[in-house]
């Protein structure tokens, strides 16, 4: 009769990184199912991974069961409530370890500074140093907004494909929230083709009349996540942009590897 030892399963066969392989397998397949919208099919699945079948619906299984994901009447499957604690809890711990760098673009800056992430199609605020003028913007951290509006939304969604930007516009809507709101799906993408192109991202008075705000997107962050500066727009002029811009991205840098050493 076989040991435990002289045979090895699926779920404890060791990867090459030296971690369990269905684990690596199960998070892989909770990413594909987020990026695309959060539920897909399992032939779905299989096609985007490259795994069997079988394999597939063993570990959804697995899944399921945790309350990690759960299989919808059509027969697809959709992420979990489960998960939901996790990512808040995650945001937290994201938020606290970014006051730091935030409080520094403050002191260089003068003007508020926020970190801002993108959960599912809406842009969420994880943290914020508020500017020390007596005139200073707040955002509340946990709040939510449409990312065509903002700066913060403009800088996440730069990389994306257009393709997925105008089914996510689609899906969301584009409510002005001021006069200067961009409202159309193509006057979106040429911002963000602007993004793309000056390395930074700009709302002018486009959430908020009088507010303008300055964004980077944080390079290879493990989630994408967004830093900016917000502040009235007689002080965040086009002169003060230049000077503002270089240390935004600077600290989004250092942000980043800061991530990467931690093993967020």
């Amino acid at each position: 009769m076989p040991t435990s030892s002289a045979s090895t399963t699926d779920s404890t066969k060791p990867s090459a990184g030296g971690g369990v392989q269905s684990l690596e397998r199960a998070f892989d397949l909770l990413e594909r199912m987020a990026d695309a919208g959060g539920e897909v099919g399992l032939s779905e699945l299989s096609a985007t991974s490259g795994l069997p079948l079988p394999t597939i619906h063993r570990l959804m299984r697995t899944l399921v069961a945790c309350g990690y994901v759960r299989q919808q009447p059509n027969r697809r499957y959709a992420l979990g409530p489960r998960l939901i604690r996790l990512g808040e809890s995650a945001s937290r711990l994201l938020g606290t370890w970014a006051r730091p760098y935030l409080a520094r673009l403050v002191e260089e800056t003068g003007e508020t500074a926020n970190m801002a992430l993108l959960d599912g199609d809406e842009i969420v605020y994880v943290a914020q140093v508020p500017s020390k003028h007596s005139m200073r913007m707040f955002t509340e951290v946990g709040r939510r907004v449409l990312p065509h509006s903002t700066g913060v939304g403009k800088a996440l969604l730069a990389s994306t494909p257009d393709e997925e930007v105008r089914a996510l516009l689609a899906r969301t809507g584009m409510p002005a929230a001021t006069e200067k709101t961009i409202t159309t799906p193509d006057g979106f993408l040429a911002a963000l083709e602007d993004v793309r192109r000056l390395g930074y991202a700009v709302d002018d008075n486009e959430q908020e009349i009088g507010v303008r705000c300055l964004a980077v997107s944080v390079p290879e962050s493990p989630t994408a996540a967004a830093i900016s500066i917000s502040g009235p727009a007689g002080r965040v002029t086009e002169a003060a942009t230049e000077k503002i811009v270089p240390v935004l991205q600077g600290i989004a840098v250092e942000l980043s590897q800061a991530l990467a050493s931690s093993g967020a």
